[in-house]
């Protein structure tokens, strides 16, 4: 809600029955921005000392609190007030906030109006380099941390937005890691203004030696990476201190994966190494780090986009050998679903993908809501009772934290499907466009209620056992021996039960069967990917090298006559 400046208007509100409990009233100075600036502002509010309140707030138990409001036209020097009708978050408002000391940082999260080819015009934050991350995102405005305390009746407590994060510096080229950026025509046609596309290469050892030599590319589909990581050519860092890890519960995986990314160099620049690309795109939109590699009415043409202009000028640079059966893909997680929608809807353009634990591949299974049946996505619900759903879990069946609750978080951080985060990113690639411009909602986030016309849209265009089911005669031949799916059968996001149900139509399929393979690891959490021997802590490092084998018996089993089996043999 949008508040005057002026004093006399100020008091009104202190005692407007909307402003019980805490207020404070935010400002920036011209030196910071001489024009006009939409957003959405974030208060923080922080009773742990150890970090800047922007960096603790999180989905988990650990967060500190957020409230964030839509901000329009907002000048150098007008006063904005965030109240008790701010989206809050992990407590709904303002008002509810208890007595007592904190600390208070504001962030503005700027937006850009965008005016799509589409004819919708929407106001969103632009990617600046950082994968859609408000708190560090180059351009954004923030307060230095303060202290404060809170007491029942205060009147508003004053915050200067003081500083500009600052650009991030684009990385260097070195013998093995080389970058390509290109403006793409389709996407700077569909947002109105210039779109780039870009990538992180990892180049084989002799690929300058050997100018004549054309390899195999193998996309490595990921969140945003500003650089290709898991790879470093220097051995560990003796002196490094080690910290602990709470997702594998280990100390000393900062060493853990200096150890890992030097022998991966080892591995790569042995001689009996395959010589292949790998690549690592990037491709993050105003809606989230990554575009989830296809065509969406909200996002846009993404999947044309990579394929026909990115893949094509890797290929050309980089020397790949151009042809379906010389390409490969494989991911975790978002890159799972990826990694398997884009061997579905380019089925020609790839030889084998590998999907890790994926997002949900079967809507009946989207996370833990079967979207066609369930009418509410936050509880399970009968004539007297209703029970609060999971979104996370630990492999014993802990609960990290509920649907409900992570859709509170991404309320907080953005209204209209914008707080860059996982359930709006899947709403925005899955859904049309409502007539606001904006993704039409899967469910109200307020209150959970599914929206069964929107699924049925889902269902007809990203549901991808939907779509192999209704397309198995046409995509079949096309896909035999291609598809390989890896799951934890504990896995944290409950994407093991969307993958149950891929298996079981796969395991049907005939004329042609579908040959390849569905995998899973016994009480194995997010995000296992395949290897039976090593835990996700260790797996998870070696993506480059666990799937090769089975590349190069794909390679010789389909390769066309003819086609260089040699030059990237060196």
């Amino acid at each position: 809600m949008n508040k005057r400046a002026g004093l006399g208007f100020a008091l009104a509100l202190l005692i407007c029955p909307v402003l019980r409990g805490q207020a404070f009233s935010v400002t920036f100075p011209q030196a910071l921005s001489s024009q006009p600036l939409d957003g959405r502002l974030y208060l923080l509010l922080s009773t742990d000392p150890g970090a800047e309140p922007r960096f603790q707030i999180e989905a988990s138990v650990r967060t500190q609190l957020m409230f964030g409001m839509n901000v329009d036209g907002w000048t150098a020097g007008q006063t904005k007030l965030v109240d008790a009708s701010a989206s809050g978050y992990p407590i709904r408002s303002l008002k509810d906030v208890p007595p007592g000391e904190y600390t208070v940082q504001a962030v503005l999260n700027k937006y850009e109006t965008f005016h799509r080819s589409d004819g919708k015009t929407v106001k969103l934050h632009p990617d600046m380099g950082e994968g859609q991350h408000w708190n560090i995102s180059p351009g954004n405005l923030y307060s230095k941390p303060k202290k404060i305390t809170i007491g029942s009746g205060s009147a508003p407590i004053s915050v200067d937005l003081s500083d500009v994060i600052p650009p991030i510096k684009a990385p260097q080229d070195t013998k093995y890691i080389r970058h390509i950026r290109i403006q793409s025509d389709v996407l700077t046609k569909f947002w109105g203004r210039p779109v780039f596309l870009g990538a992180a290469i990892l180049v084989p050892e002799g690929f300058d030696e050997h100018p004549k030599a054309h390899f195999p590319l193998i996309i490595f589909h990921d969140h945003f990476v500003d650089d290709f990581d898991g790879f470093r050519t220097t051995p560990p860092d003796a002196n490094l201190k080690p910290d602990y890890s709470e997702r594998f519960h280990l100390s000393g995986y900062n060493r853990i994966q200096e150890e890992q990314a030097y022998k991966f160099y080892q591995q790569w620049t042995s001689s009996n190494f395959p010589r292949v690309l790998i690549v690592k795109i990037q491709h993050a939109n105003p809606y989230y780090d990554d575009s989830y590699a296809v065509n969406s009415a909200n996002v846009g043409p993404y999947g044309d986009a990579i394929e026909s202009e990115l893949i094509p000028a890797i290929e050309k640079q980089f020397r790949g050998l151009g042809q379906g059966w010389s390409r490969f893909v494989y991911g975790g997680s978002t890159g799972g679903w990826e990694s398997l929608a884009v061997q579905v809807f380019y089925p020609d353009h790839y030889n084998g993908a590998f999907a890790a634990c994926p997002d949900p591949i079967d809507f009946h299974a989207f996370t833990n809501i079967n979207i066609y049946d369930d009418k509410n996505a936050f509880f399970a619900e009968g004539p007297h009772k209703r029970v609060a759903q999971p979104a996370e879990r630990d492999y014993l069946g802990h609960t990290f934290v509920t649907t409900q609750e992570i859709n509170q978080y991404e309320l907080a951080l953005g209204d209209h499907g914008r707080s860059g985060e996982q359930f709006d990113i899947w709403q925005a690639v899955y859904s049309p466009a409502g007539e606001d411009g904006y993704p039409k909602p899967i469910f109200d986030k307020e209150t959970g209620v599914i929206d069964h016309s929107v699924a049925e849209y889902w269902r007809q265009h990203y549901d991808l056992e939907a779509i192999l089911e209704r397309d198995w005669a046409t995509l079949g031949p096309k896909l035999a021996g291609k598809i390989h799916i890896y799951v934890g059968s504990d896995d944290t996001y409950f994407l093991n039960n969307a993958v149950y149900r891929m298996e079981d139509f796969l395991n049907s399929t005939k004329n042609p069967a579908y040959g390849g393979e569905v995998t899973y690891g016994p009480r194995a959490e997010h995000c296992w990917n395949g290897d039976p021997n090593l835990p996700n802590a260790y797996s998870r490092l070696h993506y480059n090298t666990q799937y090769l084998p089975k590349i190069l018996e794909q390679i010789k089993k389909t390769a066309p006559q003819g086609a260089d089996l040699t030059s990237w043999r060196y």
